[in-house]
């Protein structure tokens, strides 16, 4: 049975988006490049979150000299996976109707049902 993933807050995920942004592995500088326009941050505080996130198990800090590169060690799909259960599981009673009902009613335009109507029916989700 695989390891549950836990939920990250939401500044620890913003900085793992940009993780997941970059060509691994990657430089602070890449990744705060990344983050200025949706979520600038001071550099002690984003050093700090990928602190954070190496010690939950999301990256790994690779020393090189002086400075350092990240490398994540969750990939984007597993998180969303595990968190896509979760979400099932938690708010919608493990009810697969329950949640598409919610999916239906979250404002997703009848394209956008349509592409996942077609995907789910090709088998490619």
């Amino acid at each position: 049975m695989k390891t549950a993933i836990r939920r990250l807050p939401d500044a620890e995920l913003e900085v793992m988006q940009a993780v997941w942004a970059c060509k691994p592995p990657a430089a602070r500088a890449d990744i705060s490049a990344i983050l200025q326009d949706t979520h600038p941050m001071a550099l002690t505080t984003l050093l700090t979150v990928l602190s954070r996130l190496a010690e939950k198990g999301f990256v790994e800090i690779r020393k090189e000299g002086r400075s350092a590169r990240y490398l994540p060690l969750v990939s984007r799909q597993e998180y969303l996976a595990q968190q896509s259960r979760r979400f099932v599981e938690k708010v919608c009673g493990g009810s697969l109707p329950a949640f598409a009902a919610a999916l239906c009613e979250s404002g997703l335009t009848r394209e956008e049902l349509a592409q996942l109507r077609e995907l789910l029916e090709r088998n490619e989700l």
